[in-house]
């Protein structure tokens, strides 16, 4: 009798044992799945200098959502808006380095890296929304745009319509000479300098963050940039005209670092570039429309807006890149007119 009680503590002992040896291993199995879904995980950080009422960053969350809903929380995006992590030219800095894993920035800041990206940022290069459309859709950016890729080693995912650029000022601007000495601030990438240099403005670089507080000092003139842009930054309190100069059409490239692009999986890869080109098409849908409102909606808040004769303003331009190296090719530049 006593060797059987000892016989079955002894079982009892060694299940006990065992099932504590096997609820040890199910737990550290748990944690070890936890904590491998947890390291597979990937936050990208998508980094931009514009308002967060924009189109564009409101096309950023939008692309945030998709991707971790389409990856299943394997990639999530984190949008930091209004220069939060940095100013235009230390974003796309940043991109070398991978402190950012994305960027909004302007095709002719780009252009900097590889200069056919900033073509269709020349003056009066663009028609319209429609021919933007078509450039954007062509083989010429298809082209340019693999070109960027090849010199960089980052990827153009997106292709955004920023609008077409207006002058505002305290003064009304008719004709080329009402900008002779206008003190106008501009964007810090050469080509801006263009149109200011062609009608003999001063042209004042200044960051994105800094223009309205240079206005309402009086620091500068003058300003340019699309109507959305003008609302958003609430140009308009700080200028009493808006001149309807559309000397430029911008653009708005989305870019991954090449080193984001390595972390993460050819199928993740691949719904990250589809969201972006989703998101981008978003964005510049809302930005035209904008446009097509906006002129109104700045006379209801009191401004004057200048309907402006471009031509003189135009053929002081083509005079002054005539005279220059503009650094496009014939064939660029007939390829985007035909388009």
């Amino acid at each position: 009798m006593l060797k059987q009680v000892f016989s079955a503590r002894l079982f009892k002992d060694q299940f006990d044992r065992r099932s504590a040896l096997s609820m040890i291993g199910m737990t550290a199995l748990t944690i070890g799945l936890f904590s491998g879904s947890v390291q597979a995980a990937t936050t990208i950080k998508w980094a931009h200098v514009y308002e967060v009422g924009s189109p564009y960053h409101q096309a950023a969350l939008w692309a945030a959502e998709e991707m971790t809903t389409k990856t299943d929380g394997r990639v999530t995006i984190k949008v930091f808006p209004a220069s939060s992590l940095g100013k235009e030219v230390e974003l796309n800095e940043a991109l070398n380095f991978g402190s950012v894993d994305m960027i909004y920035t302007g095709a002719i800041f780009a252009g900097s890296a590889y200069k056919p990206l900033a073509l269709s940022g020349l003056p009066f290069v663009i028609r319209n929304y429609d021919h933007w459309k078509k450039y954007r859709d062509s083989e010429l950016f298809d082209g340019i745009k693999k070109g960027y890729e090849k010199t960089t080693g980052h990827d153009i995912t997106g292709f955004t319509y920023y609008g077409a650029r207006h002058v505002t000022s305290n003064k009304p601007i008719n004709s080329p000479e009402d900008m002779e000495g206008m003190k106008i601030r501009v964007p810090n990438a050469p080509m801006f300098l263009m149109f200011p240099k062609a009608v003999n403005a001063n042209a004042s670089p200044l960051a994105f963050s800094e223009v309205y507080l240079a206005l309402q000092q009086g620091l500068v003139d003058a300003q340019e940039n699309p109507l959305p842009t003008i609302k958003f930054k609430k140009f308009y309190e700080v200028q009493k005209y808006i001149n309807l100069t559309g000397h430029m059409t911008n653009s708005l490239v989305t870019v991954v670092s090449g080193m984001t692009k390595n972390r993460l999986s050819k199928e993740d890869y691949a719904l990250l570039d589809e969201v972006s080109v989703k998101a981008a098409a978003r964005a510049s849908d809302d930005i035209n429309e904008a446009e097509e409102n906006l002129a109104q909606w700045f006379r209801d808040q009191g401004l004057q807006v200048v309907e402006v004769d471009k031509k003189p303003f135009q053929d002081k331009v083509n005079s002054y890149l005539n005279s220059i190296d503009s650094g496009f090719s014939k064939e660029n530049l007939s390829g985007i007119s035909a388009l």
